[in-house]
């Protein structure tokens, strides 16, 4: 049996959450989690001198070559671009790095095995190793025909309600739960001996967009099928996201950027009436039990990196940590012959299946993947491009750069001018892109502004050119086209600029 992805259904079942007029309170938002030092008013002045818009586009700005600080590599001509280590990571670190590495890349395997580090697979998983999604640490890309998987592509999955005490505290929360029967996300692999939970079917219809200079565009709206449901029907209220595994590098340094200077950018109200009025996520930390400022995932639900790492372990694997202990990963209630399966907890590693220290590693790898240098930051064709991203209003939500926190315990993330290119908050994408599925406080027409350096090598490294949340867009001029929303005055000005200017745009984010 199958299920369509109904938008309209959705919409009509929560309510149109993406047109509130959400007042934002004032949050106490800090980072008293990480060990680093408060900046004093000439520090500020000096900061902001630096960080401030630039109006001339003759030559490039002074570091801009290096998106990452001291932290930025060299790029390499092969795919594995995007793997190495930040450049300032200590000697005695690199080992912690590879070791994270290793983790990052392993296979795990169903339980009992012959060594009790690699065992606790599923029951049902989407992938059998981190990298299995984030292939190469680089992108994932939506099905390309039949005989290929959704392996980095995963279906989110929620119906409306459940307000806890924890998200209580948070205002604007809208409030979901994972599926009856199917979770969080729909596991599409499984252990030999249990039915796997769907399998994932697309088709496309052409959308052709008239460019000025007698161009033309064609977008691919994809639609969305939910096959061979191996546990009954959903539910009739369930809302569905495809989400595509995001590139892995400079996770560190988004971090490490202070969070008043991302609140500083958010503007819910359009109170400078300039048409974007990006908002914070605000999530529940598991880690430090309080809500904190959202960051990582595609709609900033998550607040850290240990977190982010340990969400993936047990929805995309299956595999306990100290964050989610349960042996069966996303098992429910209902899929009982899953929870009673053999896991691989085990008292040598606390009790879980990746230990706390194990899980330290993973996170200090993801923490320093490097960003690669910048290419042709001179070149003419670049500066105009990066001038036309200016006069677009690009910068209104893809902030250029940020100086991060003086950090003790991460001095290759410490007091470094960075070039992420996002102001790592929600915006509303408009309708086009909306996957009417909220998380936290983001909307169903909300996503959170990913950031940009390294796109320019995603062909290089994943093979392809597939952006946005769920790949649809097959290049960054179909990726502009998409925007919407708070975004739609953007795109209209690529429409109507002239074809050069257009190119010479495109050239601007490829050198990124």
């Amino acid at each position: 049996m199958s299920q369509t992805l109904d938008l309209v259904r959705v919409v009509a079942l929560f309510g149109m959450v993406g047109n509130l007029c959400l007042a934002d309170p004032v949050y106490t938002l800090t980072d008293d989690h990480l060990d680093f030092a408060p900046r004093n008013a000439a520090t500020q002045a000096r900061i902001a001198k630096v960080v401030a818009p630039i109006t001339q586009f003759v030559t490039a700005e002074k570091f801009e070559r290096r998106p990452a600080g001291a932290a930025t590599v060299r790029v390499h001509k092969t795919t594995g671009a995007f793997s190495q280590a930040s450049a300032n990571i200590s000697f005695e670190k690199e080992l912690d790095f590879k070791v994270g590495n290793a983790l990052f890349r392993k296979l795990w395997v169903s339980s009992p095995s012959s060594t009790i580090g690699s065992d606790g697979l599923g029951p049902l998983y989407n992938a059998r190793s981190c990298q299995r999604c984030h292939i190469k640490d680089g992108r994932g890309h939506p099905p390309e025909g039949p005989e290929d998987n959704a392996i980095s592509l995963l279906m989110r999955v929620s119906i409306p309600g459940g307000e806890t005490a924890a998200t209580s505290e948070i205002a604007d929360y809208l409030a979901t739960v994972p599926e009856p029967t199917y979770g969080k996300q729909l596991q599409d692999f499984s252990l030999a001996g249990h039915t796997s939970e769907y399998s994932l079917e697309i088709d496309h219809t052409d959308i052709e967009i008239a460019l000025s200079g007698g161009e033309r565009a064609v977008l691919r709206q994809p639609v969305y099928r939910t096959a061979n449901l191996g546990y009954g029907p959903l539910h009739n209220a369930a809302m569905l996201s495809p989400r595509v595994a995001p590139q892995m590098i400079g996770l560190g340094l988004l971090e490490a950027i202070p969070v008043d200077d991302i609140l500083a950018k958010a503007d819910p109200e359009d109170r400078d009436g300039d048409g974007v009025s990006g908002r914070p996520n605000i999530v529940w930390s598991l880690e430090y039990d309080k809500p904190m400022l959202g960051r990582f995932g595609l709609k900033a639900g998550n607040p850290t990196l240990w977190q982010q790492a340990a969400d993936a372990f047990a929805g995309d694997i299956g595999i306990s940590n100290p964050l989610f202990p349960d042996p069966w990963g996303e098992c429910t209630e209902p899929q009982t012959e899953c929870r009673r399966a053999l896991h691989g907890d085990h008292p040598a590693q606390g009790g879980f299946e990746i230990d706390h220290g194990m899980m330290d590693l993973v996170t200090y790898y993801t923490r320093n993947l490097a960003v690669p240098v910048r290419r042709d930051i001179n070149d003419p064709a670049v500066l105009r491009g990066k001038e036309m991203f200016y006069q677009s209003g690009c910068t209104g939500c893809h902030t250029p750069k940020y100086v991060t926190h003086r950090m003790a315990d991460r001095p290759e993330q410490s007091f470094q001018l960075i070039w992420p290119y996002s102001d790592l908050l929600l915006h509303d994408m408009g309708e086009g892109l909306a996957d009417h599925r909220p998380e936290a406080r983001a909307t169903g027409l909300e996503w959170r502004t990913p950031p940009l350096w390294g796109i320019g090598l995603t062909k290089q490294v994943s093979g392809h050119s597939y952006f946005l949340h769920d790949g649809r867009a097959r290049s960054l001029l179909e990726a502009i086209l998409w925007h919407g929303g708070e975004a739609a005055p953007s795109r209209d000005k690529v429409v109507k600029m002239p074809k050069l200017d257009r190119s010479a745009l495109i050239l601007f984010l490829e050198s990124l």
